[in-house]
């Protein structure tokens, strides 16, 4: 099928910023509900009572990682050969902003409804990610490729940081907080005004994601041949079996599945582990999760232009290594303040790990396969992240320590930097 890359030249710094700002727009899903807010308060609140809370929590998202290790390659393909990669876009964002709303009504106890509208927001919240990240190599010039994917991530943890600092100072901090959408008053016995952070979000997500629909152009593409699923199917089975020839881009993407791995289960389970280990009120989560999103927003803005200068490769290595050393700290922290620095190191870390991941990526892969390796790049960060949940989940059952659990998981982050070390990350490889 031939297909036409859209010519952004006369609007490069129009297209540049509507795509950043779609992480802008999400990025306050997965900070408010996955790994700072709604996490510990399903484990403290909603789940009361019920034993290892925490382990049903990382069950649910383990089920989210099959499903995106399942869909995204095959839907990646799909969107390479149908040229709906832009509906696709708008689908997956729509179903995450409507599931998000719902998580409002879950009252305490009702813990396999929230678990339930948890793993559908969550799995369409990156699937979206799959088709927003394929644009990058369509966008950018391979020069700047890193410093635009720095960008994005800066401006998601800009998002992130003003979404938690609302949260902090309109839901949390009034003793009567007022309901922005209806004026009444929530209570805070019922959880109403952490209830309604995700409807907050929703919201969030709906405004600001508008301007990357309606700016960001996709490829042109023949549309007059039919496109199947089946045959989308066996197009995928195809690459599978010619994998072999991109064996540069196959090690990079079993580093990263192992790495990226234990930094989502590490940081998705950051709010948890915090009031488990200090006895944390949501108040003290929301101000270290801000503290955690200035550091990554500041790391990932940096780097995006040592990515360019130092290599996407050298980058990720020295914010792998930076990671490994926070978690060390967070697990033998004896006060909130060496978790505060693990935690800050954490954050520096997190923001250029992923923008760099990504730019990586944009360099070695074929334009022509964009959107079905980037299917395959959200396959490499999800298709073993459940092995990841499943694993800390196991060893806080067996051992009852949420620390010896956070120790085995950052195993997978030294498997990642020696396979990483591998790569050439100068070689694009065609077929």
């Amino acid at each position: 099928m031939k297909e036409k890359l859209v010519d952004y030249t006369n609007n490069y710094k129009r297209t540049i910023f509507t795509w950043s700002l779609y992480d802008f727009a999400n990025q306050p899903y997965p900070t408010i509900v996955i790994t700072f807010v709604y996490s510990s308060f399903f484990t403290h609140d909603l789940a009361k009572g019920y034993a290892n809370a925490d382990s049903l929590w990382l069950f649910a998202i383990s089920i989210c990682a099959i499903i995106i290790a399942l869909l995204s390659p095959l839907m990646g393909a799909i969107a390479d050969r149908s040229g709906y990669r832009k509906t696709y876009l708008i689908s997956c964002t729509w179903i995450c902003i409507l599931s998000s709303i719902f998580l409002y009504f879950p009252m305490q106890g009702q813990i396999f409804l929230a678990l339930f509208l948890v793993v559908i927001s969550n799995a369409a919240f990156e699937m979206g990610q799959v088709f927003c990240n394929s644009y990058l190599p369509d966008i950018a010039p391979k020069e700047k490729i890193g410093r635009i994917s720095g960008y994005g991530w800066s401006l998601g943890y800009l998002g992130g940081l003003i979404a938690l600092t609302v949260c902090l100072l309109v839901f949390y901090f009034p003793s009567n907080p007022v309901n922005p959408f209806t004026g009444n008053f929530l209570n805070k016995e019922t959880f109403e005004h952490v209830r309604a952070m995700p409807i907050f979000i929703a919201i969030w997500f709906a405004v600001f994601s508008l301007p990357t629909f309606i700016f960001l152009k996709d490829r042109k593409i023949d549309r007059t041949k039919k496109v199947s699923i089946k045959k989308s199917y066996y197009e995928l089975i195809k690459t599978f079996k010619e994998i072999k020839k991109y064996k540069n881009i196959v090690r990079f993407l079993i580093g990263r599945m192992l790495y990226n791995d234990a930094i989502l289960t590490i940081f998705s389970f950051g709010g948890i582990y915090a009031r488990e280990k200090f006895g944390w009120d949501i108040e003290m989560v929301l101000i270290f999760g801000i503290g955690l999103n200035i550091a990554a927003g500041i790391g990932a803005f940096v780097f995006g232009f040592l990515d360019d200068r130092l290599g996407a490769k050298r980058t990720i290595q020295i914010s792998n290594y930076a990671i490994f050393i926070a978690v060390m700290i967070a697990v033998l922290a004896s006060s909130e303040n060496w978790f505060w620095v693990a935690g800050i190191i954490m954050g520096i870390a997190s923001g250029p790990n992923q923008s760099a991941s990504r730019s990586l990526m944009g360099r070695i892969i074929p334009k022509e396969k964009t959107n079905e390796f980037y299917g395959f790049y959200a396959f490499s960060g999800k298709a073993t992240s459940f092995a990841g949940f499943l694993l800390l989940s196991i060893m806080i059952l067996i051992t009852g320590s949420q620390e010896i659990g956070m120790l085995v998981v950052s195993l997978l982050l030294i498997g990642g930097i020696y396979i990483l070390s591998k790569v050439d990350d100068q070689a694009k490889q065609e077929i």
